[in-house]
């Protein structure tokens, strides 16, 4: 059977939402208080509260300290009281031993109670903004408590949440316990709770609105690619289908606009273009003016103005692709990221004409359309007269724009490929360390420094870069004029730049292996004992062969070393020898062993040697010259222990 104290802990956390264990936390800390002002405990001794789920009863243990005679009982104990808890206590431990008060239940309960109430709420406020801290950037449903100017106070459940006035959709109305669905925009933490900010404008909410009305977006067969709203107004959905046979279009609309009417309700009857996605820009700025159709979309990367689409439409749909305040336009430019220039085709063919009559860099073009011109120029009088014009004389402007416009479009990007060229070729004679060097370290005088700082310049190569561009663009900053550039390129031509610093590349342990034999050593060792071992070979034959009077010829031999990933071929020559038995002939010097190694590595000493036959010792011995020469200039080296490279 359940005792009271079981019981009250059960409905605390039914009621509060908490765990069992946050409520005994808190009880046992408001007890532990509620023992604190009732003894007027100091602060730093140390108190526990243990409670008994049977009984019901608290018990409070105190840290004392173990002595031989009591005289302030709230922080001593003797030792036959401490030895009950402890039996191995001495004097001068501390023990915690139990210092219930024996009225300790009712004050401690009136004591306790704010105590507890605060730790509850404390805690249920953690819970609540652990619980909506993970449902941030989430939809939810919630129902309208309080109306203000300002806000509308949205209940959530267990918590309330804001909907600030710029967060709502113009010219929505609300009313008490109306049920709404709002997108969690921000949850933060504050002395009186978690605040919940939520919106009915953002554009993700759109996006959780298509989610949970179309399963193709659920089941990965359609994505979002873009969205742009203006809240109350207009909204474009760029979407795309990620599997062959999937309309993107239809699956988002539904069979009779079943889908997207039911999104359009929630929004307060918020226009919505649901438009295909499409890789080419040009052919996806022309989809995102919809509903209005478009003639010719024309593009333009700069680097300083950025991306521009001029936008040709005919003239009966200039207003529709502009919209109603120009939201049209706005929202398509949102959609696609390009800035829009939005004109008639009549407009457009006047500029094109002008171009080509005004401008002498395109004389060639207005030769080739000598015959197009004047019927051009006919057409737009005709439409400036306000007189009818035919089908076939717009299709004949609307092909002239085309192509200049086509043709200045090549010529533009001519033009830029030589600026960026120019630019490459500047960047290419400045030093790569001028771009990690400040501005400061070049000694500029404070005004100037100024200047180039506030203008946007950080390093020196940035300063370099713009000289070799363009210097007006200097001159144009204010302060600035022929003195001051002629202090920038002292300056800059005083400044040392410093060496960039090249690591070496590491070398894996295969090539590492590899190149260790190719060491000077390695390869001395390697010939040495390739010539050592094959000049004993070539004794052995000499002594098994007949003694006669002829020399022993020594066979010529080739010792191949691997030096990183190259061979260096060395060739061992012996020219022939004097006959065995005979007096010992002059030596004629031995080609050299020459290894081809890393021109970065030292050369080697040149040593000559020669192998000739010892009658007293009754083999092949090496004789080499050395730098303190001998009365015979040689010096007989049995085998090649000291071979040298």
């Amino acid at each position: 059977m359940k005792s009271e104290f079981s019981l009250a802990i059960n409905e605390i956390t039914e009621r509060f939402g908490l765990s069992q264990e946050t409520v005994l936390e808190a009880l046992e800390a408001a007890m532990v208080s509620a023992y604190r002002r009732s003894v007027n405990a100091s602060s730093a001794q140390n108190v526990a509260a243990s409670f008994d789920f049977a009984t019901g009863r608290v018990r409070i243990l105190a840290e004392k300290e173990v002595v031989e005679e009591v005289q302030n009982p709230q922080t001593e104990v003797s030792l036959e009281e401490a030895r009950a808890v402890a039996p191995e206590a001495q004097i001068g431990d501390m023990v915690m031993v139990d210092s219930t008060p024996a009225d300790f239940g009712r004050v401690a309960a009136q004591t306790a109670k704010q105590v507890i109430l605060q730790r509850l709420r404390e805690a249920e406020r953690d819970a609540q903004y652990e619980e909506f801290a993970e449902r941030e950037g989430d939809m939810v449903h919630g129902t309208v408590h309080s109306i203000t100017p300002q806000a509308v106070t949205v209940g959530l459940g267990r918590a309330e949440a804001i909907l600030p006035r710029t967060q709502q959709i113009p010219g929505e109305r609300f009313r008490v316990r109306d049920r709404i669905r709002v997108y969690v925009l921000e949850v933060r933490k504050s002395s009186r709770g978690p605040v919940i900010v939520v919106s009915r404008t953002h554009p993700n909410m759109l996006r959780r609105l298509l989610e949970m009305e179309v399963p193709e977006i659920n089941q990965g067969l359609v994505e979002i690619k873009a969205i742009a709203r203006e809240a109350g107004k207009r909204a474009k959905v760029a979407v795309a289908g990620l599997r062959d046979g999937v309309d993107p279009v239809g699956a988002c609309v539904g069979l009779r606009g079943v889908r997207i009417q039911s999104i359009v309700r929630d929004l307060n009857d918020e226009k919505i273009d649901v438009i295909e996605w499409n890789p080419t820009p040009a052919t996806f700025i022309a989809k995102a003016l919809s509903p209005a159709r478009v003639s010719g979309v024309y593009l333009e990367e700069d680097p300083d103005r950025g991306r521009t689409a001029m936008v040709v439409v005919p003239e009966d749909q200039l207003s529709l692709a502009i919209g109603r305040a120009g939201v049209n336009a706005r929202l398509a430019a949102r959609l696609t990221g390009w800035r829009i220039d939005i004109k008639s085709l009549p407009e457009a063919a006047s500029e094109s004409l002008h171009l080509l009559q005004a401008n002498p860099a395109f004389a060639d073009l207005a030769e080739q359309e000598g015959e197009t011109l004047p019927k051009v120029e006919a057409i737009l009088a005709k439409k400036a007269e306000d007189r009818p014009v035919s089908p076939e004389e717009y299709h004949l402007l609307r092909d002239f724009v085309d192509r200049v416009q086509r043709e200045a479009h090549e010529r533009r990007q001519a033009v830029h490929r030589e600026k960026m060229q120019r630019l490459a070729d500047i960047r290419a004679e400045i030093p790569p360390t001028a771009y990690e060097t400040p501005l400061e370290a070049l000694d500029f005088p404070a005004r100037i420094l100024g200047i180039l700082s506030e203008a946007g310049y950080e390093t020196a190569g940035q300063l370099m870069e713009q000289l070799g561009v363009d210097e007006d663009a200097l001159l144009a900053l204010s302060g600035v004029g022929p003195k001051t550039m002629e202090t920038i390129r002292k300056k800059l031509e005083e400044f040392v730049f410093p060496e960039p610093v090249v690591e070496e590349a590491a070398v894996p342990e295969e090539a590492e292996a590899a190149l260790e034999p190719t060491e000077a050593e390695g390869v001395a060792e390697e010939a040495e004992a390739a010539l050592e071992v094959e000049a004993g070979e070539e004794a052995a034959e000499a002594v098994e062969a007949p003694a006669e009077a002829e020399a022993v010829e020594v066979a010529e031999s080739a010792v191949e070393v691997a030096e990183a990933g190259e061979e260096a071929e060395t060739v061992f020559e012996e020219e022939a020898v004097a006959e065995a038995f005979e007096e010992e002939p002059e030596p004629e010097p031995e080609p050299e062993l020459v290894l081809d190694e890393d021109k970065k590595r030292k050369k080697r000493k040149k040593v000559t040697r020669v192998v000739e036959f010892d009658p007293d010792l009754g083999e092949l011995v090496v004789k080499r010259r050395r730098k303190r020469a001998q009365p015979d200039g040689w010096v007989d080296v049995d085998g090649l222990d000291d071979l040298e490279f």
